[in-house]
């Protein structure tokens, strides 16, 4: 039998996934403008592309999050 579906934690959560993903990005920007100059351009490139996936999941957790708080 399936779990009912409880989504009184929807919010935290959300709000979880949020700062975790902000801490996250902004480790990234720290580690790029202490190393640029040691790492390839490749590399850079990568973490640039993370982030900006990273800045993306953040906006819709964000728009997620909000829907939650006014469905209930």
């Amino acid at each position: 039998m399936a779990k009912p579906d409880n989504r009184e934690n929807n919010p935290a959560r959300l709000q979880n996934a949020i700062d975790h993903t902000v801490a996250n990005l902004r480790e990234a920007e720290d580690y790029l403008d202490e190393h640029a100059d040691e790492i390839s351009a490749q590399d850079k490139q990568d973490i640039e592309a993370k982030n900006d996936r990273r800045k993306e999941s953040i906006s819709g957790f964000i728009a997620e999050k909000r829907d939650e708080q006014n469905s209930q």
